[in-house]
C-alpha cells in the first residue's frame, strides 16, 4: 500500500506538470472505485484551473478553481487516495491507456494525469470548502515531519497504554503516515522492541523514536518511496528505498547491525520483523 513517502513522492512528481494548468477534459473509464466517482465530477472539473497541490497523511489534495472566480469550484479540492495499489502519473495525449487506467485529467498543454489502480481500493472525491473539516481528515494526528510531532507527544499519549508500541505508532490519531514498513524501520533505528508496551517506554526513548521516524521517512522520500509491488512515482519511476530496508520483509535473514537472525511476530494483525538482540 502506498504510504506517506510514496504519496509525497507522487505529489512532488506531478506538481510541476499540473499546477496552474486548466483542465480541458476528464475521462472516467471506471467509476466504481472504493468510493464511487461523483456523478458530476466531469461537469465540475472541465474549465477549472489547478492550484498548489498538498498532502495530508496519505491523502493527496488537488485544489481547483473555476476560471470565473465566482464559479462553483472556487475554494474546492479533489481528495485522492491511492488505496492499496493505486498510482498517479503524468502521460501525454495519444498515449494509449493500459488495463486499470481508470481516470484521466487532460490539461490545456496536452499533458494528462492518469490514475491506475488494479485493485480499485483507491478513490477520488470532491471536497467543497476547507479540506480540514472533512470527517476523513479532521481526527488525524500531526504530520511526522512537522514541529507538532515529537517524542513528548508520543510519551504523553502513551501513558497508561498497554498496547504494543508498533501499533501505537501506526495509529493515525497519534501521528499520520507511519505505516507498517516505516514503523518497523524506525523502531529498529531507535532500538525498541515492537512488542513492548507503549505505556512502559520512557520519554528519552520516545525522543529517539520520534527522531528515527523523521530520519526514515525523510530517507524514503529522498529515495522516491518503497516499491514492493505496484507503486510508481508521478513520472512512472519505482521507489528505491526497498534496498535500504533493515528489517521489513527480511525475517530469517541476518541483522545488518549484529548478524543475528531477524524474527517475525504478528502485532495488531500486521507482520512485524525485528532483531531481538538490537531491539529491547
Amino acid at each position: 500500500m502506498p504510504e506517506l513517502p510514496e504519496v509525497e513522492t507522487t505529489r512532488r512528481g506531478i506538481a510541476p506538470h499540473v499546477e496552474g494548468r486548466e483542465i480541458v477534459e476528464v475521462i472516467v473509464r471506471q467509476p466504481h472505485l472504493r468510493v464511487p466517482v461523483p456523478d458530476d465530477l466531469i461537469e465540475r472539473l472541465v474549465g477549472a484551473r489547478v492550484g498548489v497541490l498538498a498532502r495530508r497523511a496519505k491523502y493527496l489534495l488537488i485544489p481547483v478553481a473555476s476560471s470565473d472566480t465566482g464559479g462553483d469550484a472556487q475554494g474546492s479540492s479533489l481528495l485522492w487516495h491511492l488505496g492499496m495499489s493505486g498510482s498517479l502519473r503524468i502521460a501525454r495525449l495519444g498515449e494509449l491507456p493500459k488495463k486499470h487506467d481508470h481516470i484521466d485529467l487532460v490539461f490545456d498543454d496536452g499533458a494528462l494525469l492518469r490514475y491506475h489502480d488494479p485493485r480499485r481500493f483507491g478513490f477520488v472525491d470532491w471536497l467543497a470548502g476547507s479540506a480540514e473539516s472533512d470527517p476523513r481528515l479532521v481526527r488525524l494526528g500531526p504530520e511526522p515531519l512537522s514541529d507538532a510531532f515529537g517524542g513528548e507527544r508520543l510519551y504523553r499519549l502513551s501513558r497508561g497504554r498497554k498496547m504494543a508500541v508498533k501499533p501505537f505508532l501506526m495509529d493515525s490519531t497519534i501521528v499520520v503516515g507511519v505505516g507498517n514498513i516505516y514503523a518497523a524501520e524506525a523502531l529498529f533505528l531507535a532500538g525498541i522492541d515492537p512488542r513492548r508496551s507503549a505505556g512502559r517506554i520512557s520519554r528519552e526513548r520516545y525522543e529517539r523514536l520520534a527522531a528515527a521516524v523523521r530520519e526514515v521517512l525523510a530517507a524514503a522520500i529522498t529515495q522516491g518511496g518503497t516499491t514492493l509491488r505496484d507503486f510508481v512515482s508521478g513520472t512512472g519511476e519505482p521507489g528505491y528505498f526497498k534496498q535500504e530496508l533493515n528489517v521489513y520483509g527480511r525475517h530469517g535473514q541476518a541483522c545488518r547491525r549484529c548478524g543475528a537472525e531477524l524474527r517475525l511476530v504478528t502485532l495488531g494483525q500486521r507482520a512485524s520483523v525485528f532483531c531481538a538482540d538490537c531491539q529491547s
